[in-house]
């Protein structure tokens, strides 16, 4: 049995014990003021030690920074979304005033191709009023492309895996085949009973273009649009 009561029971503290009675005695400090000014610790970027208060002042700094960085990135990315919402501005508008005219669908794609730098798109409707059966657009398409068409809830993003759809778009202006796609489904609730009346195919040789993970609310607002300029060219 030792003989020293009072150092067995300073063997029995942890580490744990001593950060628990720190946080729960927050005057321990104060009543003794000189100890804390004594505590040095490594600095984190070198092997000399510095004193409590300035690992504090260090450690301060380096959350300041990392606030400062996330709001350069939040303002970055305001800046990014203003972009992206006045270029579909300018694109909305383009399609609106070719509604009503046989232009619309090229229309509707070179502004797509210029406001968003999109290096392909195309596009196919079925369905079509007589006068306009014999457009590009109109251009018979299989019974795969619409079932899949209508099996998207969603526009589908991700490589191109040999679709049907990605022979629409041709070479680039760079010359290359499509990589990534993104499909974007053409409905109306009102006709049809909502089923997709056409498909929007966007292109790029960059194979990071159009990945799975990427978000598709932009696309599916651009399908919106798409669909609501284009309906009047149906039967």
């Amino acid at each position: 049995m030792s003989s020293n009561p009072a150092a067995d029971a300073v063997q029995g503290i942890t580490e744990t014990d001593i950060a628990n009675y720190l946080a729960a005695t927050p005057g321990f400090f104060e009543r003794h003021s000189a100890l804390l000014a004594s505590v040095q610790l490594q600095h984190p970027h070198g092997a000399r030690a510095v004193s409590l208060q300035e690992r504090q002042a260090e450690m301060l700094r380096d959350k300041i920074k990392g606030l400062e960085l996330r709001v350069i990135d939040m303002i970055r990315n305001g800046q990014d979304n203003a972009a992206i919402a006045d270029r579909l501005h300018r694109w909305t508008l383009a399609v609106m005033r070719a509604v009503g005219t046989p232009e619309l669908p090229e229309v509707l794609l070179s502004e797509l191709r210029h406001q968003f730098m999109i290096p392909q798109a195309s596009l196919r409707l079925w369905g079509v009023a007589p006068a306009h059966e014999a457009a590009e657009f109109a251009a018979s398409v299989s019974a795969d492309v619409r079932s899949f068409a209508s099996s998207l809830s969603q526009p589908y993003c991700g490589v191109n895996s040999g679709f049907e759809a990605a022979r629409w778009l041709g070479l680039s202006e760079s010359g290359g085949t499509a990589t990534s796609l993104a499909l974007i489904p053409l409905s109306l609730a009102k006709h049809n009973d909502g089923k997709p009346f056409g498909l929007l195919v966007l292109g790029s040789p960059d194979p990071t273009r159009y990945t799975a993970e990427m978000g598709t609310d932009f696309l599916n607002r651009v399908g919106e649009i798409a669909s609501a300029g284009l309906a009047g060219l149906l039967a």
